[in-house]
Formats: structure tokens, C-alpha cells, sequence
């Protein structure tokens, strides 16, 4: 029996773990559509995938992307700009209505592990280490990004079937195994095991409207 193929759009396609996403998606056979401001950047040649030259801050003809999309990916992170202003959170609520108009339900976002689960708070050791350790590194502001996304995602689209991966992830190195997901334990993955995971993910309906972090299980 054949094993049915998908069409993905995936934004944030160059970065460390959209690659990966991206080539593990053809190795399974799918077809891929991504936005790239810098398509040089994505060295992968195959003819399932379809790349579009633009960016989410100014391509406007998000219905033409979407038509035929069976999943929509977001792997997106720009930590400079999103000090300044919440540039995810602006595109998510464009990108949203026009998953409604074109009939796509599903939805994964990637997050990071510091980001808050909506009104809750953080563990105390993972509040210090985001107020110390992130806050020097100049993320705070993709936190603070990534929390409105799920805000809006809980209050204004619960009829889209989204899934947040609150992913703890550092280093491009190979697959140190299985990813699972949890509501209270992480570990710090490498960038292939959280592609692989967030590919997992999109076919487990049991994720949907869920904002987990992932571990692995030895």
C-alpha cells in the first residue's frame, strides 16, 4: 500500500532546522513549497521542491502560496529584528485568514524552549536561566514574540488545527535520538532531532492545540 504524499509550506526553510525539515520531508517522498528571501542559502536541488523568492515581512500573495498545501511549517527566527517588534506575530495573524480562505487546517509552530506556555508561568530555574543566560544573548525579544503568536493562536484560531514545539534546541550535529513530547521535560536537541520531531508531530492529531517541549527518551 502506497503511504499517501503531502504537500508542505514551510517558512524559515534556510535556518538550521528547516533544512533538515525540508530534506527529510522529500526523503519521505512530499512535495515542498518554501519562502526564502535568500534562495542561494538552500542548497537542496530536488524536483518535488518549489522555491519562492520572498519574505514574510512583504509577500502579499499569501492565498497563491497556500493553494494545494496540506501542511504549513513555521521554523521562522530573526532575533534582531524581533528585539525591536514582534514580526512573527504580525505575520501569523496574516497568515491565519488565508489558511481559512484556501481551506488548510494544520498549522506547527516552532518556538523555543523559554518561551512561556500561555498564562503560565515558567519554572523557577527556567525563568533565571531566560532573565540571565537569554537575556544576554539577546533572544528575549523572540520570546516575547513567539508568547503573542500562542496568545493569538489560543484566542482568536482555534478552529485551525496549530501545534506549538516549544523546542530547547543547539548544535548541528548528527541525530542524537527520538524526540518526545511533554508538558514539563526538555532537553536540549540537536537541530536534526527537532526537524524530525516536528515532522512526527504534524501527523499526531492528539498535538493539536498543544504548546509541549520535547525530550529525549533513552
Amino acid at each position: 500500500m502506497m503511504k499517501p504524499t503531502y504537500t508542505y509550506l514551510i517558512f524559515g526553510g534556510t535556518g538550521r532546522t528547516g533544512k533538515h525539515f525540508i530534506e527529510l520531508a522529500l526523503r519521505e517522498g512530499h512535495r515542498v513549497r518554501a519562502l526564502v528571501r535568500n534562495p542561494e542559502k538552500l542548497e537542496i536541488k530536488d524536483t518535488n521542491l518549489e522555491v519562492v523568492v520572498g519574505t514574510i515581512l512583504d509577500y502579499e500573495p499569501l492565498d497563491t502560496l497556500l493553494t494545494g498545501v496540506d501542511f504549513v511549517v513555521s521554523m521562522l527566527g530573526d532575533a534582531r529584528r524581533q528585539q525591536q517588534e514582534n514580526v512573527n506575530t504580525a505575520f501569523v495573524k496574516r497568515l491565519i485568514p488565508a489558511m481559512r480562505r484556501q481551506g488548510v487546517k494544520r498549522f506547527l509552530y516552532q518556538a523555543g524552549g523559554f518561551t512561556r506556555p500561555y498564562k503560565q508561568a515558567l519554572p523557577l530555574m527556567s525563568w533565571l536561566l531566560k532573565h540571565t543566560l537569554v537575556r544576554f544573548s539577546g533572544l528575549l525579544g523572540q520570546h516575547r514574540d513567539n508568547e503573542a503568536v500562542l496568545a493569538y493562536l489560543v484566542e482568536e484560531a482555534m478552529d485551525i488545527e496549530w501545534m506549538v514545539h516549544r523546542a530547547s534546541l543547539y548544535g548541528d550535529k548528527p541525530s542524537q535520538g527520538a524526540l518526545k513530547r511533554s508538558e514539563t521535560k526538555f532537553n536540549i536537541a540537536c537541530f536534526v532531532d527537532c526537524a524530525h520531531y516536528s515532522y512526527n508531530l504534524l501527523s499526531d492529531a492528539s498535538a493539536i492545540h498543544s504548546y509541549d517541549l520535547s525530550y529525549y527518551q533513552h
